[in-house]
């Protein structure tokens, strides 16, 4: 009886979820309903999944509106009915255009107008599938209405957004949040009625008694529709079901690819290469993912003829098919991946392949997949409250001031000393917690499927212009629509530039090497010599200082050993506090028979019995526990967080404990197990994906050890990485290259090199704006190098106040002339007066003007490089007011081990985190007066009494420890470091002093 009911994706209106909407349902004796969302489809592929469950049969609607003025509600017939409901929606979303009051013509759909808007337009005609939608407030209107004799055409409407008065008021607090208002300025015209409830079946009748037939036409309706979606476990793929014509074709087509790709990945040929590949095609072809296969060779087939790069990883680099069809670039013979987390016969999904491209090439990429393929879209995710989000919206909604808010947010609060207004704060911030707040697309998700994707959901039209489905990847998988993921990713476009780099500054070597020979580097002894010293700073995955640190312990020096380390370093491994048993276990050979379980050494052998990729728990799960291979990969999947909450899972979790006890082992052996599989498995890689982290970092480290300088320029217009620009270019010069601030000749918006000189591009300049830079560029480039300030004024229009920043920066110091000097002509030569930007038709004549003998210092120039590019291109000790009492480095920590050092440090990063019982603790980087680098501990007491105020340089008093090889320092105490006062603000008499000292 029930045609218009919504949930929490009728965004900031709806009050709770799908399946709490089932749960109402059943509990007020409702056997069937129909979801109709506010323009949103999001929820209702779960309601279909969920209402067996609850007894109820679902059917699907949408109700459409201008804001919150409803115009009418489409109900669908059958599947084809919500096909058509959903292609209105989309064209309506897509271009942001108004909904008529008036329905189109629909097929197989029913529509619903609203008592008061039918009176409102004044309709007086109706089709055969449009109905007059009565509440039970309308009940007492009806019979005062000419409507009252349309008889056939009235069907109860009652709608359904709320369960009780806590929920209504919810839906205010969202309403006043959509309209950024104070709740108090909230108009009623922008609420849902109170009673929009769902009631027992037995009252609704009662309350229709005097309207029978409008009972009778509900229920006619009602069991008139039918909606299916296969949620089984034997569900059919919904992808593209063939790429060629044929299945056949598809399956004659990988085999040829297959055989073309046989001497190019293995020359030497093996009889067991071609029995893993028959293994797998079989599989594949029984399974009916063949078109998965080729749909992505196509992708990286055109990627390769645009000379894109990309990475091909995820599970599906545990298959030698498509290491064959160059998807992947990981030997699966090489590391023994193991093929039942690619893909087994328990599996309803395909593998999982992630394909990485260079940020700039991933639209161009994702543009060619909508214009290749028919049925395309971006798989969509939602956005939801967050704690402290929706506390500062519900804040700003009841008019808290800022101060008020703001401890609301950080937690900071006694409840007892809360005021009633914030008291509400809270209790509703606890309430709307968690909802849906818009819509937004998936990191990587496109779906290309068989059937129009509006047969699943309607589309959006997010700023990125690609169609984007209403629903997540959870949904999608469980109605048998697997996604293609296209990434983006600054590794690769680091790889790239660099090519290009040493393409125009080292042309004679561009010829020498393939970027994609990764066979050569993993054998390259100054390659692996870099892994083992862990001198890593820029390259993909492997720079970190947690993964240095890592490196070092485990003394790395092979491809083999970085794979493990490249899943090892990941927070499960280490909070299940296996990461320090692997690297005991790795150094200590014999221990991993003593410590290990039998059971867990045979399963995982390489690893010495510790769990270190995705597979494990498969392994683990299977082999430890009896679990077939579907319910391990359930118990995987489910500790990813995917389906954490499911039934499956809970029941997958009671059998692992269940056949454990049967096998007899111990509860303490089963609860130890089981909490490193809980711990690890929602953050572990697979196998293949680490292996293919492992490549891309071979890449980048064979470029570090033999390009270094045009690598690091890659790595700087790129975004740099893990650490700050600043570091980088210390990096850079650490490796022989000179480095100079902007110039107007040599410059461009990029950093660029010539030889070992380094120029630091107008990107940096962050008070320039983009259009002088590209007017600088554009006129060098078709009129040649500029000679000097007068020339630049003739010919580049540029203000007074941009001006100044290019020579403060230092940016004419071609012409040898004081920037102060500089500084004063660019005022005589420019007034704030209004110029116009055309070219001159004469040369115009400049007069000489006297200017007073000026100086520049170096100090000064430090100072304005900080305020300009954020940091100097000196050396930051060349800063500080005082100097340093001592000059211990790197060097001398293996002679203070187990002794205590006093030594200076520049902070180049530090990580906060917390000990087991919660106290603060912190690990750090620096850099020491010789430009190397070195890490330090402070444990909580240490933390508490010296803490981190910003950048700059430290001097630490600690104790020198290693761990497993790895040098560090334990903080005792630490003291900030003055820098200088500023010479370009303080007395004149101070600046030069200063700077006579320094000299």
């Amino acid at each position: 009886m029930y045609l218009n009911c919504h949930t929490y994706y009728s965004l900031r209106f709806g009050t709770f979820s799908e399946i709490e909407l089932l749960r109402l349902a059943q509990e007020n004796h409702v056997t069937q309903l129909v979801l109709t969302d506010i323009n949103n489809t999001s929820g209702a592929l779960n309601f279909v999944r969920k209402a067996p469950e609850y007894n109820v049969r679902p059917i699907l609607g949408i109700d459409f509106r201008n804001g919150v003025d409803q115009c009418f509600v489409g109900i669908a017939k059958n599947n084809e009915g919500y096909l058509n409901l959903n292609n209105f929606l989309s064209k309506h979303l897509h271009e942001a255009k108004e909904l008529p009051l008036i329905a189109p013509k629909f097929e197989d759909v029913y529509v619903v107008y609203p008592f008061e808007k039918v009176l409102q337009n004044e309709q007086i005609t109706f089709t055969d599938y449009e109905y007059i939608g009565i509440s039970i407030a309308d009940l007492r209107k009806l019979p005062f209405s000419r409507l009252a004799k349309m008889r056939d055409k009235l069907v109860v409407q009652q709608p359904v957004t709320f369960r009780n008065k806590a929920d209504f008021n919810a839906h205010r607090l969202l309403r006043a949040v959509d309209n950024n208002i104070l709740l108090s300025k909230l108009e009623q015209s922008e609420e849902a009625n109170e009673n929009e409830k769902i009631f027992p079946v037995a009252n609704l009748a009662v309350a229709f008694s005097e309207f029978p037939f409008i009972l009778e036409n509900t229920e006619r309706l009602l069991n008139s529709c039918v909606i299916h979606f296969d949620f089984s476990s034997k569900r059919k793929p919904q992808n593209l079901k063939t790429y060629t014509a044929t299945k056949q074709e598809d399956e004659e087509m990988i085999e040829r690819l297959c055989q073309e790709g046989l001497p190019y990945r293995y020359p030497d040929g093996g009889e067991d290469v071609l029995k893993r590949v028959s293994k797998e095609l079989e599989l594949i072809k029984s399974m009916g993912f063949v078109s998965y296969f080729l749909i992505n060779w196509d992708i990286v087939s055109f990627a390769r003829k645009q000379g894109f790069f990309y990475v091909g990883r995820g599970s599906g680099a545990n298959s030698i098919v498509a290491y064959l069809l160059r998807i992947t670039d990981v030997d699966p013979m090489e590391l023994d991946l193991y093929f039942e987390r690619f893909m087994n016969l328990y599996r309803a999904n395909p593998p999982d392949f992630d394909i990485d491209f260079s940020h700039h090439d991933r639209p161009t990429v994702t543009q060619y997949i909508f214009n290749r393929f028919k049925n395309v879209a971006l798989l969509g995710t939602y956005v939801t409250f967050k704690e402290r989000g929706v506390i500062r919206e519900l804040g700003k909604v009841f008019g808290l001031p800022k101060s008020e808010i703001d401890m609301l947010s950080g937690g900071k609060y006694s409840p007892s000393q809360l005021d009633e207004v914030s008291r509400l704060v809270i209790k509703y911030g606890g309430l709307i917690m968690g909802m849906p707040n818009y819509l937004s697309i998936h990191a990587g998700g496109i779906l290309i499927s068989e059937k129009p994707l509006h047969w699943f959901a309607a589309t959006h039209l997010p700023p990125k212009g690609f169609p984007t489905v209403q629903f997540d990847m959870v949904i999608s998988e469980d109605v048998g629509l697997y996604k293609f993921d296209i990434l983006g990713q600054r590794g690769l476009s680091k790889i790239r530039e660099a090519v290009d780099i040493i393409g125009y500054n080292q042309p004679e070597k561009i010829n020498t090497f393939d970027i994609h020979d990764v066979r050569r580097f993993k054998t390259d002894q100054s390659v692996n010599a870099l892994i083992k010293s862990a001198q890593c700073m820029g390259c993909f995955y492997v720079e970190s200082p947690a993964m240095r640190m890592l490196l070092k312990k485990l003394e790395v020096d092979n491809y083999l050993g970085l794979v493990a380390a490249s899943s090892i370093i990941r927070p499960g491994v280490a909070k299940s506090g296996m990461m320090r048993e692997y690297i005991l276990r790795h150094r200590n050979p014999g221990r991993d028979k003593e410590r290990a379980h039998p059971v867990m050494l045979e399963i995982m052998p390489d690893t010495y019995g510790v769990m270190v990729y995705q597979e494990d728990v498969i392994k683990v799960a299977h082999h430890f526990a009896n679990l077939d291979l579907g319910e391990a990969d359930v118990l995987r999947r489910g500790m990813s967080g995917k389906f954490r909450s499911r039934e499956e899972f809970q029941k997958v979790k009671e059998k692992f404990f269940e056949n454990c006890r049967k096998k007899a082992y111990q509860e303490k052996l089963i609860s130890e197990v089981w909490e490193q599989i809980a711990s690890f498995a929602g953050y572990a890689f697979a196998k293949g994906h680490s292996a293919s982290y492992a490549v891309e970092s071979y890449q980048t480290l064979f470029l570090r050890a033999y390009y270094p300088l045009e690598y690091m320029v890659a790595v700087l217009n790129n975004g740099g990485g893990f650490y700050r620009p600043e570091f980088y270019v210390h990096e850079a010069r650490m490796m022989g290259a000179t480095v100079n601030p902007p110039c107007i000749n040599r410059s461009f918006n990029k950093n660029t090199i010539y030889g070992k000189a380094i120029y630091l591009g107008f990107g940096y300049l962050h008070e320039l704006e983009n259009r002088i830079a590209e007017r600088i560029i554009k006129d060098r480039t078709a009129n040649g190098s500029f000679s000097s300030l007068e020339d630049f004024l003739d010919r580049v229009f540029i203000s007074i106040d941009q001006m100044s920043i290019l020579i403060r920066i230092d940016a004419f110091r071609f012409t040898g002339v004081n920037k102060h000097k500089l500084l004063w002509k660019a005022h005589l030569f420019l007034n704030k007066n209004v110029k116009i930007d055309h070219p001159k038709l004469f040369p115009p004549k400049h007069q000489n003007f006297e200017i007073p003998q000026l100086h520049t210092t170096v100090l000064e120039m430090a100072f304005t490089q900080l305020e300009l590019l954020g940091f100097c291109l000196c050396s930051p000790f060349e800063l500080l007011a005082e100097p340093p009492k001592n000059n211990r480095n790197v060097e001398d920590l293996d002679r203070f081990l187990g002794h205590h050092i006093d030594i200076y440090g520049y902070l180049v990063t530090f990580k906060n985190t917390k000990t087991h019982d919660g106290k603060r603790m912190y690990f750090a980087t620096m850099i020491d007066q010789k430009g190397k680098v070195f890490d330090s501990v402070h444990f909580p007491p240490v933390a508490a009494q010296y803490y981190f105020t910003g950048r700059g340089i430290y001097r630490f008093y600690g104790k020198v420890v290693s761990e497993f090889g790895f040098l560090s320092i334990e903080v005792i105490k630490m003291l900030k470091q003055d820098y200088i006062q500023d010479p370009r603000y303080a007395e004149m008499k101070t600046s030069v002093r200063v700077f006579q000292e320094k000299s």
